[in-house]
């Protein structure tokens, strides 16, 4: 009978230490988790100086800032990222006339159909047509991106955390490691293809830099420097993502100033009605 409890006993315990041992490492990882590599190089986003019109609870277009932002999508971002949730009859909402939206549309290549033969050609772009994509496929898009598929844009500032400030400080973001960040992760190196981001999530991106100087000429407003066209493009995205925002916004104070109007006519209600009752005593 003691030989039987105590084996029982011996079998407990190397059971409670195999569970132990199996659980704790993964609770204190949990808890207190590794950081990676990069860590030491990640830095918070910025924002331009001044921020953004459209930001706070009056916020509105500045449609100037967008028509820019378009024009360094069209001549930078849009050969490598799509805009596929966009139509060319969208950019009236940015201060287009419809004539021009019509000739800028016109100065796209989309693909169709020769109604003579069905072959494929390429033809002008109608307001009705949505952005078209720069690869024909994802295969195509690894090749000519280091086996890396550019992300649509449509989206982009719903998609990452605070990201109208994310896309302006990864345009901005390209440089070289700290030493001092670098000496505290000394086995973290770029590989060859990619590039240093420190608002990248894992720092190395296959995008390499793109809004150098000189790269946009603005027929009217600020000079084209690397920050402005950042902000530009933020703006831009922006906008693509949530096209309502600003209007969205206006409802939002109409709304308040209804309910307020409506919490007063009530109450004022309330003491006419009940004006000839009077309470009981207790």
């Amino acid at each position: 009978m003691t030989i039987r409890l105590g084996g029982i006993i011996v079998g407990l315990g190397l059971t409670a230490v195999l569970v132990l041992w199996s659980l704790v490492p993964g609770l204190v990882n949990f808890a207190i988790p590794e950081k990676p590599d990069y860590y030491a190089f990640q830095e918070e986003n910025i924002a331009p100086e001044g921020g953004f019109s459209f930001e706070g609870a009056a916020g509105t277009w500045d449609y100037a800032q967008l028509q820019r932002g378009y024009q360094v999508y069209k001549e930078v971002c849009s050969s490598c990222h799509s805009l596929k949730f966009v139509a060319f009859r969208n950019l009236q909402e940015l201060g287009y006339s419809e004539e021009e939206v019509r000739a800028e549309a016109a100065s796209w290549s989309l693909p169709g159909v020769d109604q003579k033969d069905g072959s494929v050609i390429d033809r002008p772009g109608l307001p009705t047509d949505y952005f078209p994509a720069p690869y024909a496929n994802d295969v195509e898009a690894r090749a000519f991106n280091n086996n890396a598929v550019p992300p649509d844009l449509s989206l982009m500032t719903k998609a990452r955390k605070d990201g109208t400030h994310y896309v302006y400080s990864l345009m901005l973001g390209y440089g070289e490691p700290d030493p001092a960040d670098q000496a505290l992760s000394p086995e973290f190196e770029t590989p060859e293809g990619l590039y240093f981001n420190e608002h990248f999530y894992n720092i190395n991106i296959a995008m390499p830099p793109q809004l150098n100087e000189g790269v946009v000429t603005y027929a009217n407003g600020p000079e084209a420097t690397a920050e402005q066209m950042s902000a530009d493009i933020a703006a831009f995205l922006t906008w693509t993502a949530e096209p309502s925002l600003v209007h969205r916004k206006q409802i939002g104070w109409f709304v308040i100033l209804f309910l307020i109007f409506a919490s007063g006519l009530a109450y004022l209600s309330y003491k006419q009605i009940w004006a000839g009752v009077k309470p009981k005593k207790e």
